[in-house]
């Protein structure tokens, strides 16, 4: 049974409504034998609508909910009564979600806060009345125009998580452990590669009731961008983070090593993530002593902040707390939204399960009998 509800991608099919047709009546009453047209206009169809939802936390309520319909204008009729609108249907989703188009890859849209709303797919025009269309010439014009079609798509949904921090580093380099230390999130911790084989966010307190949230996403490890590990799937949860924490454990043979390959993993999956400020943090530091801590210095890169901390003895945690505000307190322009690549799309996924059979276009039949669009 799955440990968690946890989902950041989802496939689904969605379907704007149609618009109504426009009416071709002719107006008739006792004392008004020649009243002309008089027909009303079609309703709009309704509208597909994605609405930012900061409670959510997961796309889990969308997993299940492989289609999304929504409602078709109504036709209009006599005395230019106007066809209802169609019902618009609203699909909350939690701030970072990015929109596919699941056929061509091509990026659509994206919400990032929260009730942002934004049209995915727009109903039809509902048609014109035939009153629309009298003139000196044409006086009793018997034809109006029908509904606009309903647009169809299947779409596919991904999670990239907001936070101000993000955790960047190897299995076991000490990540869920610290997020564990200094914010209240529970994530699973044990000694053995992959502990972590979801986003985890957690809410880190400050200094003067401040507070700032950090991300921690499974480990990656060389190669990762050519499938190794778990791939670098996960790493879409940092591309909306202020600053990139890059752990490291103090036990490592070759810190700056291990720091390079992180960053070519990095490049790998999306250059602009080198683009981001960078915090260059070694765990596990209470296994060394303050002489190896200045050998181990002597070695660190310059152009980036570097500190030291241990999450099982608190040293350093404050002063961890404290780079961290500085860099994210400076006035610069950080990349907080990355240009969204398109989709790879799989070309032997099929989509038997998504298919829905759209309704037959609107014919529009008079009869003239009755003066009525049928």
């Amino acid at each position: 049974m799955a440990e968690t509800n946890f989902v950041d991608y989802v496939k689904i099919y969605c379907r704007s409504g149609k618009g109504g047709a426009g009416s071709a009546h002719l107006h008739r009453e006792k004392f008004t034998p020649k009243g002309g047209p008089d027909g009303g206009d079609g309703g709009r169809g309704g509208h597909i609508i994605l609405r930012g939802n900061k409670n959510y936390w997961t796309l889990i309520h969308l997993k299940y909910e492989k289609h999304v319909l929504a409602g078709n204008g109504e036709s209009g009729g006599h005395s230019r009564s106007f066809g209802a609108d169609g019902e618009d249907k609203i699909i909350e989703v939690p701030c970072g979600t990015v929109v596919y188009d699941a056929e061509t890859g091509e990026f659509l849209c994206d919400v990032t806060e929260d009730k942002q709303e934004v049209i995915l797919l727009k109903g039809g025009r509902g048609g014109l009345g035939n009153w629309h269309f009298k003139s000196a010439t044409n006086q009793t014009p018997r034809y109006a125009q029908p509904g606009e079609p309903a647009i169809e798509k299947t779409v596919v949904m991904e999670l990239k998580v907001l936070a101000d921090v993000g955790l960047v580093g190897f299995p076991n380099a000490g990540k869920s452990t610290l997020l564990s230390v200094v914010s209240a999130a529970k994530p699973k911790i044990a000694n053995y590669p992959f502990t972590t084989l979801e986003p985890n966010l957690g809410i880190v307190a400050y200094r003067d009731q401040k507070s700032f949230a950090m991300a921690d996403i499974p480990g990656i490890i060389e190669g990762a961008s050519e499938g190794k590990g778990i791939g670098l799937r996960f790493l879409r949860h940092i591309e909306r983070n202020a600053i990139l924490l890059f752990l490291i454990p103090a036990d490592s043979d070759d810190i700056m090593k291990e720091y390079n390959i992180l960053l070519n993993e990095l490049e790998q999956y999306n250059d602009e993530l080198l683009k981001k400020q960078r915090i260059l943090a070694i765990s596990k530091s209470d296994m060394l002593d303050e002489e190896l801590i200045q050998e181990i210095k002597k070695t660190l890169p310059t152009d980036i902040p570097t500190t030291f901390f241990s999450s099982v003895t608190g040293d350093g945690l404050m002063e961890l707390k404290d780079l961290i505000w500085a860099e994210l307190s400076k006035d610069v322009d950080r990349h907080m939204t990355l240009t969204h690549r398109p989709m790879e799309v799989d070309d032997d996924e099929t989509d038997e399960d998504f298919d829905v059979e759209m309704d037959d276009a609107d014919d529009i039949e008079i009869d003239w009998d009755d003066e009525e669009v049928k």
